[in-house]
């Protein structure tokens, strides 16, 4: 993406958080995303990956469905009066390679609630992921890389 483009998503970005979609605040948000761009142009230079826009917003759709039922899922399990709750952590063994790739993955599953990455091992082949409820931590595992990963795979091809 060209820095006007990124710009304008920022822009967007800014004003849908604000609240506010006035000409005043669409012009801070602006301002705001320019100089965020300026302060780390090193990184955002090298780090330029393809990008499949249509699988992109796959991924996007993908993370507020999962967003939605594991909200849910953790609201009934909150408010039942005996929570059989069975904490704890997995290894999730990544086929993802580059550094953003992992980041993002490790982003996504900390931002559903119920889930919270933990650790990537030092030979970024494994992800430690804390669940809530991880009775089953085979199914936990296929989500992850049905869902997430897949997506992620899609959007930025190699």
């Amino acid at each position: 993406m060209t820095f006007l483009a990124v710009n304008l998503l920022l822009m967007l970005t800014w004003a849908a958080v604000s609240g506010s979609f006035t000409m005043h605040n669409l012009l801070l948000g602006f301002a705001v995303g320019a100089l965020s761009i300026w302060l780390v142009r090193e990184q955002f230079a090298v780090a330029r990956h393809r990008v499949r826009p249509v699988k992109l917003l796959l991924l996007v759709a993908l993370f507020f469905k999962e967003l939605s039922l594991s909200a849910i899922k953790v609201a009934i399990l909150v408010v039942r009066p005996n929570m059989r709750l069975r904490p704890g952590i997995f290894a999730f063994p990544l086929s993802l390679t580059r550094d953003f790739e992992i980041t993002l993955l490790a982003n996504l599953i900390t931002l559903t609630p119920g889930t919270l990455s933990v650790d990537v091992s030092d030979d970024r082949k494994t992800l430690y992921v804390h669940a809530l409820d991880c009775h089953d931590p085979a199914a936990e595992k296929r989500a992850i890389s049905n869902g997430f990963e897949r997506r992620i795979r899609e959007a930025f091809p190699l």
